[in-house]
């Protein structure tokens, strides 16, 4: 722990006294919070308020069991239904975390005589499980599917499964899923999409990488994404064939061995679902202060690393530098996450912009005078 603390490393957790919104109140102070995964704006949503108040007064707060005894609620399996045809899959599952659903599906489908080949810049979800299932483990280099393709041919293991993130977290870019689903058919692997940052954002219903490549069950067969997000709730769930989903449901240890949702929340996600695929100017607002923002910082010099999702990373480098820039925005105003290793390379430190379309533009122009302010300190120091 010393280490970590000279080396810049510390983590600590911050009390929220707010709802998720732009302006949220952290510790003693408010802030313009810019990192936020809450990109639609729908947390705090009246809707979402309001028909988890409703449920909660006809069902009660907790589920009271696994699904598999007696917590599948009748809610649970709307959302399901809702779910598999908002993705155009046969069936879906509701797990309790984006976290789960990646261990659970991976080790229950996937083990010792198996191969995962996995990119280098995947969640630490994915990873994990891949050590957990014992199946043969490679990595990637980022978005290198010519790479990929040299291992595939390489691995003489009968059942192979290509992961990938949809959008990366700590990057922002995003999967050439196309590319993906032609390597696994012709090499017969299965392709697993975690599109946990897609889903909502990308595509004009919100259905994320697999509808804005336009892939089916058969290109892209076990699909991601996670609730909250975008969609404003919390929980996970994965979209397939019904053989797939009733496999899970048989042996997927994250899904048996755990308390259900609570219904409430099941009910809440089906009205966000609704909100997602209905108020498209969500998107495209969104996609504005994205605009916005990174020719703000083009003109003002500041090195956004390649990305046209709502995660806009500004690569600072070293530790101590990101640390001590987020402070100087918090000083301002801004709370801003600095990003470290491990969760990133060393030498690639960064501060983690996440834009929703809650923001306004004067909150965004704002952020770039104070950003333009802090840049031209850190020129004039080095």
């Amino acid at each position: 722990m010393r280490q970590r603390a000279v080396d810049g490393l510390t983590r600590q957790r911050w009390i929220c006294d707010s709802p998720q919104q732009p302006i949220r109140q952290l510790g003693d102070k408010s802030y313009i919070n810019f990192s936020s995964n809450d990109y639609l704006g729908l947390a705090a949503d009246a809707r979402l308020v309001e028909a988890m108040i409703n449920a909660l007064n006809t069902q009660g707060v907790g589920s009271g069991a696994s699904h598999l005894t007696a917590g599948h609620h009748r809610a649970h399996h709307q959302l399901e239904e809702a779910l598999a045809e908002f993705t155009g899959r046969e069936k879906a599952l509701v797990f309790s975390s984006g976290y789960m659903a990646n261990l659970g599906v991976i080790t229950a489908l996937m083990g010792k005589d198996d191969a995962i080949f996995q990119d280098k810049l995947n969640h630490a979800s994915l990873l994990d499980a891949a050590k957990l299932s014992d199946a043969a483990s490679r990595r990637f280099p980022h978005l290198d599917y010519t790479a990929l393709d040299r291992m595939l041919s390489a691995s003489s293991s009968q059942q192979r499964l290509v992961v990938s993130d949809g959008v990366f977290s700590m990057d922002g870019d995003r999967v050439d899923g196309r590319r993906l689903a032609d390597l696994c058919q012709q090499h017969k692997a299965w392709l697993m999409l975690d599109d946990a940052h897609g889903f909502g954002v990308l595509g004009e219903q919100g259905g994320g990488c697999a509808e804005l490549e336009g892939l089916n069950q058969q290109q892209l067969p076990i699909l991601v994404g996670t609730l909250g997000k975008a969609f404003g709730t919390s929980g996970a769930f994965v979209a397939g064939s019904a053989v797939l989903i009733d496999t899970l449901v048989q042996f997927s240890r994250t899904y048996i061995y755990t308390t259900a949702m609570p219904p409430a929340i099941a009910q809440a996600t089906l009205t966000s679902l609704t909100i997602v695929q209905s108020e498209s100017w969500r998107r495209e607002k969104l996609n504005t202060l994205i605009a916005k923002f990174r020719q703000g910082c083009e003109s003002l010099g500041i090195p956004l690393m390649h990305s046209t999702t709502p995660i806009q990373p500004i690569l600072v480098g070293e530790s101590e530098l990101a640390v001590s820039l987020s402070e100087a925005l918090k000083e301002a105003g801004f709370w801003i996450t600095a990003i470290r290793p491990p969760t990133v390379p060393l030498g690639m430190a960064r501060l983690r912009v996440t834009l929703t379309a809650s923001h306004t533009e004067a909150q965004v122009e704002h952020l770039l005078n104070v950003l333009a302010d802090q840049w031209s300190q850190l020129d004039a120091q080095n």
